[in-house]
C-alpha cells in the first residue's frame, strides 16, 4: 500500500524511461499485456491493473508524484488536512459545518477518501469559476493601470 502522504516520483535518471514506459503502453495492442517477475516467470495482466499501471505511469511521466489508496479509505483528521493543504484545525471546522461528512470512531474523526475528493474537486471548480468572474471583472472595468 502506497502512504497518501509519501507519493512516488520518477527521478531524473529514471524519467527517461518512464517516459518510454508511458509511449509503448499507449500503443495499440492486439495481445494481453504481460508481466515478467523476478524470477522470469510470465503473466498476463487483467486489463484493470493494465490501466491502472498505464494511468500510473502516465502520471509519472508528466513529472507528477503519485500515490494509490484504496477508495473505501477512510483518513483521519491530520491525513485530510495534508490532502487539502490546509491546517488540521480548518478542516475540523469544515467537517464540523457540514462541508464533507465524515464518521466518529470514539473521540476520532474519520473522512472518506470519495468524500474528501469530491469535496476537493468542487472547491477547485469554484476557486477556478471566482478566479474567472474576477478577471472578467477587471476587464470590465478597464483592467489593471500600469504604473510609471
Amino acid at each position: 500500500m502506497l502512504d497518501p502522504k509519501n507519493p512516488v516520483s520518477a527521478s531524473e535518471q529514471a524519467l527517461a524511461e518512464v517516459i518510454e514506459l508511458a509511449r509503448v503502453m499507449e500503443d495499440k495492442r492486439t495481445q494481453r499485456p504481460r508481466l515478467v517477475g523476478p524470477k522470469g516467470e510470465t503473466l498476463e495482466l487483467p486489463e484493470p491493473v493494465f490501466h491502472l499501471l498505464r494511468q500510473v505511469v502516465t502520471v509519472l511521466a508528466r513529472g507528477d508524484a503519485v500515490t494509490v489508496v484504496p477508495v473505501h479509505k477512510e483518513l483521519t483528521s491530520q491525513q485530510a488536512a495534508d490532502l487539502l493543504n490546509v491546517s488540521r484545525q480548518y478542516l475540523v471546522r469544515l467537517l464540523d459545518e457540514g462541508a464533507i461528512p465524515y464518521t466518529k470512531t470514539g473521540k476520532h474523526r474519520r473522512i472518506r477518501i470519495n468524500d474528501l475528493l469530491a469535496y476537493k474537486e468542487k472547491r477547485d471548480a469554484q476557486r477556478e469559476a471566482d478566479l474567472d468572474e474576477l478577471a472578467q471583472m477587471s476587464q470590465d472595468f478597464g483592467g489593471y493601470s500600469e504604473c510609471s
